[in-house]
Formats: C-alpha cells, structure tokens, sequence
C-alpha cells in the first residue's frame, strides 16, 4: 500500500523515474508473495534480489534530497535533468500556500517555474524523505 501511495503521488509530480521504479516494486512485491504462498524459490530470490535494489534506490533518493555526498538538485545530475522531474509535495506540501508569479519578461510562457510557494509545515525535500525511509523500513 506504501509503495501505491507513492506511486500516486509521483504520478502527480510526473517524476518519471521514480514511476517505474514504484511499478517494478509493486510487480515484484505480487511475484514474492506468490513465491512465498507457493513456495517457488526462483520467486523468491527474485523478490530477495530486488528488495536490495529498491533499498539502494531509496538511499540514492534520500541522499540526493538531502544533498548529500555531492549530490545536488541544482546541479547537473544528468539522470534527474532528463526528465521533468518535480515533487508533487513542493507545492502542496501541508501548510503550503501556493500562488502564480506571472513571468517579468514579455513573450515567456507560464509554466512550473513561475509558481510562489510559502508557508510550508514542513519543507517537500523532507517529506520524500520519508516516503524513501518509510520504504526502507517496510523493505526490511
């Protein structure tokens, strides 16, 4: 249900990457508890592999909220600039008060980037955070 959850709320930032992470944990999650019900092995070391390789993802993504070890979300981490990654929780995080900055310069489309934000309980870097440990948690 975690990993459902997520899933929506990436879907609703249209964080590409973390989808088909989340699908694949969703697909693999079905495979191992029909591995363990059946008892079939092969699903099972899948489920076991895989679960080491969601693990790893959600500490990259911790780390690279948090900006750790150099990572940055300014930056020019080719892997999150080819996608139109945004977190959902950025603007609708709890207390967020979200407001539309038309652009100063004539002629310039309106998009994402021209959104005010302020208020915020609890900044959005912390709340994929733990979505990430929650994952981790569960994980283990």
């Amino acid at each position: 249900l975690a990993a459902l959850e997520r899933q929506i709320f990436d879907f609703l930032g249209f964080q590409w990457a973390p989808i088909l992470g989340n699908f694949l944990q969703i697909i693999v999650v079905i495979l191992g508890l029909f591995g363990t019900i059946q008892f079939r092995p092969r699903y099972i070391v899948v489920y076991t592999v895989w679960t080491a390789l969601w693990v790893t993802w959600n500490v990259f993504i911790i780390c690279f909220y948090l900006e750790v070890g150099g990572l940055s979300k300014v930056g020019h981490l080719s892997f999150f600039s080819l996608f139109l990654h945004r977190s959902w929780w950025r603007e609708h995080g709890p207390g967020c008060i979200r407001r539309v900055v038309r652009p100063s310069a004539p002629g310039v489309l309106e998009d994402y980037s021209y959104v005010s934000v302020t208020g915020c309980i609890i900044d959005f870097q912390y709340l994929e955070v733990i979505h990430s440990a929650i994952q981790i948690l569960l994980s283990v």
